[in-house]
C-alpha cells in the first residue's frame, strides 16, 4: 500500500510562528510575504502576498471519474491499497458471490454505474465502501439515454476497473510535473447539477420566488422548484437575449452565487460551454431521456448560471460564451480574472464519452494558456464533477447535509505550482471559490451575514475547518516555471481509441494545439 506523506503545511507553520511571536511579545506586525492572517471560529490561515501573482483563475470541470479510477496506482498517493503489486481491498459481487478487486481496464469507453445521491449513499454504505458493482447491477438498462445518471452502461460492471498511466499519459504528467490532489472530494455527494450549482454558488437549493433568497430551501437531489405553466417569461434583464427567458418547467436560482461578489467588485469572469450535449437528464430521476442540445445561451445542468438571478440582474449572460471564446482570449492574452470550462457530451469523459476525447479536449485547452501571454499570470484547477459510480477506497468526510461526496482527481497547474507536489489535504470544489475570493475579493465569502444578499443555505463552505488551502499547493517565490506542451493526440494503450482526426473535430482544438 502506497503510504501517505503528512507534513505540516507552510501556512500552518507560519501561522504557529505568528500566534508565538504574538504571545511572546514581539512584534504584532504583519511579516514580508504576508498580507494577512485570517482568523475565526473554523480556525486560522494565511493569505501570502504572492498569491496574487495569480491574476487568472481557470476551472476546467471534467466528469465522473473517482480519484482510484485514474489514479489509483500514482506513486506517492492514496491510491488502491496495494501490496507486492496486488490490490488488497476488494468489492462483494452479488450476483457472483464472489469479491472483486481492483483491476487495469485499458478501455477508452467505460461503462461506469449510476451517480446520483441514493448511489452515493450506497456506494459508501456506512464507510464500507463496497456498494459500487450492486449499484451498477442495479442500474437502468438499456436507456434511451445510455449517459442517464440512472443507468449502467455495459453489460458487466467495469466499476473496479483502473486506468493505467499509459491510458491517459498527459493526464500522469500533468500530476508528475505539477501537483496532484488525492483528497480532492465532490462538494456534494450527488450528481452533476449540484455539484456544478456548488462549483459556482456554494449550495444546491430549491427555490419558489424569483428574486428572493429567503424563498430557498436546501436542496441536495431534487431539481430546483419548475416556474408554474402560467408564470410570464423572464428575461435576463433588459438586455437578457429573449432565449433566455424562463418558461414552464424551468427553475429558480434565487440564491447568491459567486458571479454577485465578483461583479460587485468589478472582477472579470467568463463561463465557457463547449457547443453539443449534455450527457445527464435535465431530471436526474428520469429513466430515460433523450440527449439535451447545450451551447452557450441553452442553460442546463452544466450551464447553470444563466438561471441565477443574479446574472440576470447584474446583466452578466454576455459572459457565458462558446469555448472559442476562451481560446481567442487565451491567444490575445485577455483572459478574465476567473474561468469556468465546462465540455460538452462527447468530450465530458462522461461514460460512454471516450477517455481519449477528454484528455485530448483538456490537452488542448492548457496548451492554448500555457502559450498564452497570461501564462505567467495564471493558476488552472482541474477536476472531475463526480465519481461516475468508480471505485474509490476512501470513506469521505462529512461536513453537513449535503457532503463531501466521493473522491475525485484534482490537478494544479501553473508556472508557481509545486513541482511533483501530492497535496493530501482534505478539499472540495469549496477550496476554488476560497481561493477565488483571497486572490480578488480581499477575503469576502459568500455569506448570508456579510455579503449584503442573505440566503438560508446551512453554511459557509469556504468556512469549514476541514477544507484545505489551495496555496500550499504553490511556490510564489520561485521564478515562473515554463510552459508543458503535451501532443493534443497522445500514443496510449486504450483499446478501442478513436482516430486522432475524430478526436481533434471532438476537442474543437486550434489546429496549432496537435
Amino acid at each position: 500500500m502506497n503510504k501517505p506523506r503528512f507534513a505540516l503545511s507552510s501556512s500552518i507553520l507560519l501561522v504557529v510562528a505568528l500566534v508565538a511571536t504574538s504571545c511572546g511579545g514581539g512584534s504584532a506586525s504583519t511579516p514580508a510575504g504576508v498580507e494577512r492572517v485570517v482568523g475565526g471560529p473554523t480556525g486560522s490561515y494565511i493569505v501570502p502576498a504572492g498569491i496574487h501573482k495569480i491574476k487568472h483563475v481557470i476551472v476546467i470541470q471534467q466528469e465522473n471519474r473517482s480519484f482510484d479510477s485514474y489514479f489509483g496506482t500514482f506513486p506517492g498517493a492514496d491510491g488502491i491499497p496495494m501490496k507486492n503489486g496486488a490490490p488488497t481491498v476488494c468489492v462483494p459481487d452479488p450476483k457472483s458471490g464472489q469479491c472483486v478487486a481492483p483491476y487495469v481496464d485499458h478501455a477508452d469507453v467505460n461503462g461506469g454505474g449510476p451517480h446520483s445521491a441514493p448511489n452515493a449513499v450506497a456506494d459508501i454504505n456506512g464507510g464500507q465502501m463496497n456498494g459500487f458493482i450492486g449499484q451498477a447491477q442495479s442500474g437502468q438498462k438499456g436507456c434511451l439515454d445510455p449517459t442517464d445518471p440512472a443507468c449502467t452502461n455495459s453489460a458487466t460492471p467495469d466499476v473496479m476497473g483502473y486506468h493505467a498511466q499509459s491510458d491517459i499519459p498527459n493526464y500522469w504528467t500533468y500530476a508528475t510535473d505539477f501537483v496532484l490532489q488525492d483528497h480532492m472530494f465532490e462538494p456534494n455527494a450527488s450528481w452533476s447539477l449540484p455539484s456544478h450549482l456548488f462549483l459556482v454558488s456554494e449550495w444546491s437549493a430549491y427555490c419558489t420566488e424569483e428574486d428572493n433568497p429567503s424563498s430557498c430551501v436546501n436542496a441536495l437531489q431534487t431539481r430546483p422548484a419548475e416556474r408554474p405553466a402560467n408564470a410570464p417569461a423572464v428575461y435576463g434583464g433588459e438586455t437578457g437575449p429573449k432565449n433566455t427567458a424562463k418558461k414552464a418547467g424551468q427553475p429558480i436560482y434565487a440564491w447568491t452565487d459567486l458571479t454577485y461578489l465578483l461583479y460587485k467588485s468589478h472582477v472579470s469572469w467568463g463561463y465557457y460551454v463547449v457547443s453539443g450535449t449534455e450527457p445527464d437528464c435535465e431530471n436526474d430521476a428520469a429513466e430515460t431521456c433523450a440527449p439535451i442540445v447545450q451551447n452557450a445561451n441553452t442553460p442546463g445542468i452544466w450551464n447553470p448560471l444563466p438561471w441565477f438571478n443574479t446574472v440576470q440582474n447584474d446583466h452578466q449572460l454576455g459572459n457565458i460564451q462558446d469555448v472559442d471564446k476562451f481560446y481567442a482570449a487565451a491567444k490575445a492574452g485577455t483572459l478574465p480574472a476567473v474561468s469556468w470550462v465546462v465540455p460538452s457530451g462527447e468530450v465530458s469523459e462522461h461514460p460512454p464519452a471516450p477517455v481519449s476525447f477528454g484528455q485530448s479536449y483538456v490537452t488542448s485547452l492548457v496548451n492554448a494558456v500555457m502559450k498564452s501571454p497570461d501564462w505567467d499570470s495564471t493558476a488552472i484547477f482541474l477536476a472531475w464533477d463526480d465519481w461516475g459510480g468508480f471505485y474509490d477506497h476512501v470513506v469521505p468526510p462529512t461536513v453537513d447535509e449535503n457532503g463531501y461526496g466521493l473522491r475525485v482527481p484534482g490537478i494544479v497547474i501553473s508556472p508557481y505550482a509545486k513541482k511533483g507536489y501530492v497535496d493530501q489535504q482534505t478539499l472540495s470544489f469549496d477550496a476554488y471559490d476560497k481561493f477565488i475570493e483571497d486572490d480578488f475579493l480581499g477575503g469576502q465569502r459568500i455569506d448570508p451575514a456579510t455579503d449584503g444578499r442573505p440566503d438560508p443555505r446551512p453554511d459557509v463552505r469556504e468556512n469549514e475547518k476541514i477544507l484545505g488551502n489551495l496555496v500550499d499547493d504553490f511556490n510564489f517565490g520561485q521564478a515562473p516555471r515554463a510552459p508543458v506542451i503535451l501532443p493534443v493526440n497522445p500514443k496510449t494503450t486504450l483499446t478501442g481509441t478513436p482516430a486522432p482526426s475524430q478526436v481533434s473535430a471532438a476537442a474543437k482544438a486550434p489546429a496549432s494545439d496537435g
